[in-house]
C-alpha cells in the first residue's frame, strides 16, 4: 500500500490485505489508458469527479444499460449488467483521476465507499425491482474494494475488507434512455487528496492549464 494509506486512521481489522489491481486484473476490468481517460475539462459543463480536501470525493452519475426496467427477470438481468458497466467506468474513472498527477496515490488508497445513489429508469407504477437492480453495481463495487456480496466472499464474509460496503438509496421511476444511472461517494487519505488539490487542483477532467501541466505540454 502507499504512505498514505499506511498513514490512515484505520483499525487493524479494517485494513485491506489485497492489491485492488490484482482484483481488477481477475476480474477483466479494462481501467483503459491514460491518452483516452486523462482529458482536459475545456469544453465540458460537469466534472467525472471533484476531490474534497477532507478526503471526499464524488463520482458523477453515468447512465448505462438500453431499456427502462420492469420486473421481469431477464429486464431486471439486462439492467443489473448495466450496473456492473457503470461500477467500472466509475472506477476506471478513479483509477485515473487518482493517479493521473504523480502524488503517488492509487485505487489502493480508496479507504472505505461513503455512500451510492442508483437511479433506476422505469415508468411502471408497479416496479419493485429498483434495488435488485442497482445491486448489479454495488456487488460489481464490491467485487474490487470487499464486501460481503462480492465475488471474493465466501458464506457472506471478505477475508480482503470491506472497504466497498457503503450505505445506498436505489430509486426507480425515472424516464431515460438508459436503464439506470448510479453516483457514487469514496473517501481517501486527506493527505492525499490535499496532494491532488495543490499539485492540479480539485476537477477531474482537469481544467486546460492542469491537464497541460500533467502531460507536459
Amino acid at each position: 500500500m502507499s504512505k498514505f494509506y499506511d498513514n490512515a486512521i484505520l483499525p487493524a481489522e479494517l485494513r485491506r490485505n489485497y492489491n485492488v489491481y490484482d482484483r481488477i486484473s481477475e476480474l477483466g476490468i479494462d481501467l483503459g489508458s491514460d491518452d483516452d481517460v486523462v482529458i482536459s475539462l475545456q469544453g465540458r459543463n460537469i466534472a467525472g469527479c471533484v476531490f474534497h480536501e477532507s478526503g471526499i470525493v464524488y463520482l458523477s452519475g453515468i447512465g448505462m444499460g438500453d431499456m427502462q426496467m420492469n420486473d421481469d427477470p431477464d429486464t431486471v438481468a439486462h439492467g443489473q449488467d448495466a450496473g456492473r458497466q457503470c461500477a467500472e467506468h466509475h472506477i476506471r474513472t478513479l483509477h485515473h483521476a487518482i493517479s493521473c498527477g504523480g502524488e503517488g496515490g492509487d485505487l489502493n488508497d480508496l479507504i472505505y465507499t461513503v455512500k451510492a445513489l442508483g437511479m433506476v429508469v422505469s415508468t411502471d407504477v408497479k416496479f419493485n425491482s429498483g434495488p435488485a437492480v442497482v445491486n448489479g453495481y454495488s456487488n460489481r463495487w464490491q467485487d474490487v474494494f470487499g464486501g460481503g456480496t462480492g465475488h471474493y466472499a465466501s458464506d457472506g464474509a471478505d477475508a480482503g475488507g470491506y472497504a466497498g460496503v457503503h450505505t445506498r438509496s436505489a430509486i426507480g421511476g425515472f424516464t431515460g434512455r438508459f436503464s439506470l444511472e448510479p453516483e457514487m461517494i469514496v473517501a481517501i487519505p486527506p493527505e492525499l487528496a490535499r496532494e491532488i488539490i495543490i499539485n492540479r487542483g480539485w476537477i477531474f477532467p482537469l481544467i486546460p492549464s492542469m491537464y497541460d501541466k500533467i502531460k507536459g505540454k
